[in-house]
């Protein structure tokens, strides 16, 4: 049984089934379209999956591990957070490390922890979200931390991250920082107006100010750059500190609701400065990006997807994410 989304017509599933990537992403991402469809007893979005129950922290270990091989990476035997990057914060009165991955709800998390550590006492302004990834949190950020603190001051530490299917991540960052969509981007203006120029080859500026790009010419500017260093467009593997350390607990958002509180508990937080969701929908299947990623994607040229697709390999590989033609898109097939 072949499922087609409310978004996606025959036609356009018939085309990415025929793409020339198709038997690669059937290996590796399980895609559920075309010939040789496997889709175990699911013919729609109200089925109960196994995907729906969070996986478990034993198959995370064995997924990182996987990604670190694919990486041609090794991990260090001890940890070493002081190594790690910027987006790695260490907050000490409720010591815990955080990886804060662009698009994947760090904003609320980062809150979260300046409220546990006592340095945020009021509602989250919508408006101030550069002032929390800004000033209010710049103290707690490795590349601060590693001046005060050594390794051995963080062992112990509760460790976590949240990363998020590469598909909806990329298709939220540019819905949220350049598009032209109401309540949503474009925040990062000047990469909307340097992708239009540079695939559109429009030059004049007084033109390029009232020019949004669409999601097929951000795909070709990425392509074309072979990726980008924007924390917001970049594969998580690359902002993670998989190379140097293990997370005692790595979430996929996609199943943030059931696995948060056992965080929130750790950290003694309770979430009420929480900013709303621009989604009103629980399932991460029906929400809005996932069901734009699934239109878009499969209106591309399927050469663009599967270079594209080659891009975010390893964050794919990190959770063994679903591809955009899944039924349980965009789950971690953990029993596949």
């Amino acid at each position: 049984t072949e499922i087609v989304p409310k978004n996606l017509t025959s036609e356009s599933l018939k085309k990415a089934s025929s793409a020339p990537f198709a038997n690669l992403i059937n290996i590796e991402l399980g895609l559920s379209i075309g010939e040789g469809s496997k889709i175990k007893s699911l013919n729609s979005y109200n089925n109960i999956s196994l995907n729906l129950v969070p996986p478990s922290k034993n198959w995370t270990v064995s997924q990182v591990q996987k990604t670190l091989k694919l990486l041609e990476l090794h991990q260090t035997s001890k940890n070493n957070w002081t190594a790690c990057n910027g987006r790695t914060y260490f907050f000490p009165k409720v010591k815990t490390i955080f990886t804060g991955v662009p698009k994947s709800g760090c904003t609320n998390w980062v809150a979260l922890l300046l409220q546990a550590e006592g340095k945020l006492s009021k509602s989250l302004d919508p408006r101030k979200v550069n002032w929390i990834h800004g000033e209010m949190s710049a103290e707690f950020r490795m590349n601060h931390v590693r001046k005060n603190y050594t390794s051995s001051d963080l062992e112990g530490a509760f460790s976590f991250t949240v990363v998020r299917n590469p598909w909806t991540r990329l298709v939220s960052g540019f819905r949220d920082k350049l598009s032209s969509e109401e309540n949503q981007g474009p925040s990062l203006r000047n990469i909307g107006m340097w992708v239009v120029r540079q695939i559109r080859g429009v030059k004049d500026r007084k033109l390029l100010q009232n020019l949004y790009p669409t999601f097929e010419e951000f795909v070709r500017w990425l392509i074309k750059r072979k990726g980008t260093s924007n924390g917001h467009f970049a594969p998580q593997t690359e902002q993670l500190c998989l190379r140097h350390a293990m997370y005692d607990r790595m979430v996929p958002l996609e199943h943030s609701n059931s696995l948060s509180q056992e965080i929130l508990t750790k950290i003694n937080a309770s979430g009420r400065f929480l900013l709303d969701s621009y989604d009103n929908s629980s399932d991460p299947r029906k929400q809005k990006s996932t069901l734009l990623a699934k239109k878009w994607l499969s209106e591309l040229d399927q050469d663009l997807v599967e270079q594209l697709y080659r891009l975010f390999r390893a964050d794919f590989k990190l959770m063994n994410y679903s591809n955009f033609s899944d039924p349980d898109f965009p789950l971690p097939l953990q029993n596949s």
